[in-house]
């Protein structure tokens, strides 16, 4: 199941970023993945799901984005090492 949310842009924001509604509304929901995913409310498997990529590929998105992808726990760790 899905659930949309309109998003509106003021026509002096497109203009003034040179970004169609459409590259707009991709980069909001990119940079949103990316917040949820630093604030620990999001995993990387399911914001790389909501973006239609494979999860490394968000995980590199992350780690440009400065993001750390580890937590320095023993935890993280192993569930990490669990995946490989």
């Amino acid at each position: 199941m899905h659930t949309t949310a309109a998003m509106e842009f003021p026509e002096e924001v497109l203009a003034s970023t040179q970004l169609s509604a459409e590259q707009l509304a991709e980069r909001a929901i990119l940079e949103t993945a990316l917040a949820l995913y630093r604030e620990g409310r999001l995993s990387s498997g399911l914001a790389a799901k909501w973006l239609g990529e494979p999860r490394v590929s968000f995980l590199l998105r992350a780690s440009a984005a400065g993001i750390p992808l580890l937590d320095d726990s023993r935890d993280d760790f192993e569930r990490e090492r669990d995946l490989l």
